[in-house]
C-alpha cells in the first residue's frame, strides 16, 4: 500500500471518530487504573500550558493519529499483562511509531511506547536484535488488536497492512488492568513487552473487559479477519512465552513459529 492510501485512511479514521462523537455525545470510554499522587495543578500552571498550547505549534506529536487497542503481556513476567492504547504516527510503508496509553481519555497515563516494522525491515535486523520484537499475526487474526470507531472495511485494510509486521514494545509504567490496580508511580526499569500467540494465554476477562467498555466484537473481528489468514508466514518469537502461561492453550489457523537465527543470546 502506497503512502498515499495511508493518508486516506488516517483522514478516514479521523473522520469517523469526529462523526461517532456527533452521532453518541463522546466516544466510549476506557478508563485508567492508575491515578499518581500530586497536588492539584495551579492557576499559574494552567495559564502557561494554555498560552504554550497556543504558541508552540511546532509539535513532533502532530499525525499520531491511528488508534489501536491490543494487549502485553511482558516477556520476563507473561503474568503481568497490560491493555494498550496505541496512539501511532505514519512515518512510512515499513515503520510506525507508538504512544502507549493505559487509557483513552484525558487522565490516561502515558505508559509506553512501541515501534512496529514490516517483514522486510524484520529480516534485516541483527540475530540478537530479533529476539526484542513480538510478532502480530495472531494478535490481529484472533480479532484482538482493534482500530475503534473507523467503519470496517477501513479497519480491515489496516489489519491487512499489518500482516506479518513486528512491534518493539517497552512499558515504563505498571498502571493495571482488569481486575488488578497498577503502581501509583513509574517505578523499576523498562518492561520489554510481548505479545499474545495463542488462545488461552490472555487472562480472563482481560479481552471481554475491552470489549465491554469500547463497544467492540471481539469473537466477530475474527470471523470477519479469516481471508487474511493465507497471507500470514511464520514468524519469529510465536513460541516465546510457551509453557508459561497457567492455562491451556491452543493454536489458531494461520500462527506458527519460525525458528530464531543463531544468536549469542
Amino acid at each position: 500500500m502506497h503512502k498515499s492510501i495511508w493518508a486516506c485512511l488516517t483522514t478516514l479514521a479521523a473522520l469517523a471518530l469526529m462523526s461517532s462523537l456527533q452521532a453518541w455525545g463522546g466516544e466510549p470510554e476506557s478508563l485508567s487504573h492508575a491515578t499518581p499522587p500530586g497536588a492539584e495543578v495551579s492557576t499559574k500552571t494552567e495559564v502557561l500550558s494554555a498560552g504554550a498550547k497556543v504558541l508552540q505549534t511546532h509539535s513532533p506529536l502532530s499525525g499520531f493519529n491511528v488508534y489501536l487497542v491490543g494487549f502485553h503481556p511482558m516477556k520476563d513476567n507473561p503474568s503481568l499483562q497490560l491493555e494498550a492504547h496505541h496512539f501511532c504516527k505514519v512515518v512510512n510503508q515499513d515503520f510506525m511509531q507508538c504512544i502507549l496509553f493505559d487509557g483513552n481519555t484525558p487522565k490516561a497515563n502515558l505508559n509506553g511506547i512501541e515501534y512496529i516494522i514490516s517483514e522486510k525491515l524484520f529480516n534485516t535486523l541483527s540475530p540478537q536484535e530479533k529476539h526484542y520484537w513480538h510478532p502480530h499475526n495472531y494478535e490481529i487474526l484472533s480479532g484482538e488488536l482493534v482500530a475503534p470507531h473507523i467503519p470496517e472495511p477501513a479497519q480491515h485494510t489496516l489489519m491487512k497492512t499489518k500482516i506479518n509486521s513486528y512491534g518493539k514494545t517497552w512499558h515504563v509504567w505498571d498502571t493495571g488492568v482488569y481486575g488488578r490496580p497498577g503502581d501509583k508511580l513509574p517505578l523499576g526499569k523498562p518492561m520489554l513487552a510481548w505479545s499474545f500467540n495463542h488462545d488461552g494465554e490472555a487472562d480472563p476477562g482481560l479481552v471481554q473487559s475491552r470489549d465491554k467498555a469500547m463497544g467492540v466484537d471481539t469473537p466477530e473481528l475474527r470471523k470477519r479477519r479469516q481471508d487474511l489468514v493465507p497471507l500470514a508466514q511464520p514468524q519469529m518469537g510465536v513460541d516465546a512465552l510457551k509453557g508459561e502461561f497457567p492455562r491451556p492453550t491452543t493454536s489458531i489457523p494461520g500462527i506458527k513459529n519460525k525458528p530464531y537465527p543463531p544468536s549469542d543470546q
